[in-house]
């Protein structure tokens, strides 16, 4: 599984961006995606997560109101839209993926698949 990732970019609080992962290979109609972000000096924190199938979404109580994960299964791809951004949201932003359902927010451990990250910086 590929994951190529896009979007990431410089905004001022309060503003918005989208994020974009599109997955190819042997992908899992069975599996899941996520978002993983990691701010400078800080561990890797599991930001949301959908499943290919099913209408559950999951997300960080740090993020949640604010993000809004989605799917595309015909363009194999996951979004990531980001309202309301904070500069405590400056991370690099990972999207991941695993081949088994979720019915919780994963750890950032349990995905096998991991994309390049993009960097997202938010000013005051």
């Amino acid at each position: 599984v590929q994951l190529q990732a896009s979007g990431g970019g410089s905004v001022q609080a309060g503003g918005s961006l989208r994020l974009s992962c599109e997955a190819s290979g042997r992908t899992s109609s069975n599996g899941a995606m996520g978002w993983i972000r990691q701010a400078p000096g800080k561990e890797r924190e599991s930001v949301a997560a959908i499943n290919w199938s099913g209408g559950r979404l999951f997300y960080a109580d740090s993020v949640k109101g604010r993000f809004t994960i989605s799917r595309s299964n015909v363009r194999n791809t996951v979004y990531l839209e980001m309202d309301s951004l904070k500069p405590d949201d400056t991370a690099v932003y990972y999207c991941a993926a695993r081949v088994n359902r979720v019915v919780v927010l994963p750890t950032p451990d349990s995905y096998s698949y991991w994309g390049q990250g993009t960097l997202v910086t938010v000013s005051s």
